[in-house]
């Protein structure tokens, strides 16, 4: 399905006044995890799956036989114009301790952290292409126990990936195909997180809207 025209979507409701940040108008952040429970996330019923616990304001995915994660069941997110922000370390395995699936216009993506063996990162899908066969494919290194921010920002006209306050990714959607993998990782809709055969911690993950 290509995108041609963005939805906008107000479902979800941030308090607050707008404040300016570079260019754009935002509203304030909105938690989507508040350290303390699962409240508004499910274990994602990912065939063997590892189990999802919060601990020390973290929440904790195991790694799974393959793919393990969380998936948010509050209700409707934004499809464009808005920006997630969320804290990610990988704890132990293999492969992507990320896989970020976030809703795009009428369809979802996922951006994968540290997939293909631990040293790829992409989008997942564009024009049928995979994270490790378009242009957002990046080779890098993630270390184990360590925190890294990500900041995901998606507009009518492309997908930006902020790492470690680095863009590492800016890719056009304009008549593209933006889709998921096919597989399980639907599963993950309308957002989650999910890791493949790797253990991993999330922390500080919220979201706001930008105007457009």
């Amino acid at each position: 399905m290509r995108i041609f025209y963005p939805l906008m979507a107000g479902a979800l409701v941030l308090a607050g006044c707008s404040t300016p940040r570079g260019d754009h108008w935002t509203h304030n952040w909105k938690p989507l995890f508040d350290g303390k429970s699962m409240d508004h996330w499910v274990a994602t019923d990912f065939a063997g799956h590892g189990n999802v616990t919060v601990e020390n304001g973290e929440l904790k995915i195991a790694a799974g036989d393959d793919l393990s994660g969380i998936t948010w069941t509050n209700g409707a997110l934004p499809h464009m114009n808005y920006e997630i922000s969320l804290q990610a370390m990988k704890l132990q395995g293999s492969d992507f301790f990320c896989g970020l699936t976030f809703p795009v216009a009428n369809s979802s993506c996922t951006l994968i952290l540290g997939g293909w063996g631990g040293g790829i990162a992409g989008l997942s899908s564009l024009d049928d292409a995979d994270a490790s066969e378009n242009e957002t494919t990046r080779s890098m290194a993630f270390d184990d126990n360590r925190w890294y921010h990500i900041l995901l920002r998606v507009r009518p006209d492309k997908i930006e990936v902020w790492f470690d306050d680095k863009e590492i990714i800016n890719a056009s959607i304009v008549g593209r195909k933006v889709s998921l993998r096919p597989g399980a990782i639907y599963l993950s809709e309308p957002m989650g997180v999910a890791t493949y055969v790797t253990s991993s911690a999330l922390r500080d993950f919220k979201l706001r809207l930008l105007e457009p």
